[in-house]
């Protein structure tokens, strides 16, 4: 009833506007999708088409897997994969430990020092000291050619943790008071109180740095040389350097798989995992948990 209320009061300048404002949201999901679309076309088609330019909607003269037989039956893929999943889940972990442990305390007024501990934290936000000091602090640790080099000189961003801190200071402190009449102590309040209310940013931040993880090249590039500690975005970016230069046989030897194929079978293989964590993450991104929680 009131749905239809709407409709008829809309007046003419609003439903041009809505029709204006659903056309550039469909072109912008356009513009964004039709890169992956085309990636995505372009693995699977045969060598010869993969190789023409211009826009391709579907895939002509058939379908063709041998771009992925390559791409998967290389042995850098497989350490890639590795060593990403390793970095992401292991340096994700304790990014998300470390970020609540000082973001809990931040969040509370009764904390000594709490804007001089608050400017620490700020500080290196603004200031850093550049990739040659940065360099050799992993050096002087013993990180050079280590894995631990992918997780310890990232596991804490200012950015994120200001999020986290200002999401808890949001929550009531009457939630924290109730329950220590009710006889809650310190753990009980952090572990079923706190730490549950604050899955949505937690959730949030874990994305973003889970694919910070998975997305990182560079450190890739200065701190590890050994092939066997290669991650998948640095083969990936090897391979669309090189791949526009080289041709191989296909596994079956059937046809040649062309560069271009290579690279769109690559980007897909690299990106596909982390593209199906969005949906399961996606629920906590909604701060509604906390409707209701506190009654007045």
């Amino acid at each position: 009833m009131s749905r239809n209320m709407n409709r008829i009061r809309q007046s003419p300048a609003s439903r041009v506007l809505h029709v204006i404002n659903a056309g550039i949201l469909l072109f912008l999901a356009v513009i964004m999708l039709y890169p992956m679309w085309d990636a995505v076309i372009v693995s699977i088609s045969p060598a010869a088409y993969a190789s023409r330019g211009g826009l391709k909607l579907w895939p002509a003269g058939g379908i063709s897997l041998s771009a992925y037989e390559y791409v998967l039956s290389t042995n850098s893929v497989r350490i890639g994969y590795r060593n990403t999943i390793f970095r992401t889940v292991v340096g994700t972990s304790i990014s998300m430990v470390m970020y609540f442990m000082a973001a809990y305390p931040l969040s509370k007024k009764v904390l000594p020092l709490r804007r001089f501990w608050s400017l620490y934290f700020l500080i290196p936000m603004f200031f850093s000291g550049g990739l040659i000091p940065e360099y050799l602090l992993v050096k002087s640790l013993g990180l050079l050619d280590n894995l631990w080099a992918y997780v310890l000189p990232c596991l804490m961003g200012t950015y994120n943790l200001l999020i986290v801190r200002n999401f808890i200071s949001a929550i009531p402190d009457s939630l924290e008071e109730s329950a220590r009449v009710d006889g809650a102590n310190f753990f009980v309040i952090l572990f079923r109180i706190i730490i549950p209310l604050s899955l949505p940013v937690l959730a949030t931040v874990a994305l973003w740095v889970a694919v910070g993880h998975w997305n990182a090249w560079f450190d890739a590039q200065i701190y590890c040389r050994n092939k066997q500690l290669i991650t998948l975005s640095k083969y990936l970016r090897e391979t669309l350097i090189t791949a526009r230069d080289a041709c191989s046989d296909s596994v079956s030897g059937a046809e040649a798989v062309v560069s271009r194929s290579v690279e769109g079978a690559s980007i897909i293989v690299a990106i596909a995992p982390i593209l199906c964590v969005y949906p399961f993450a996606q629920r906590y991104f909604v701060k509604g948990v906390m409707v209701g929680s506190v009654k007045g």
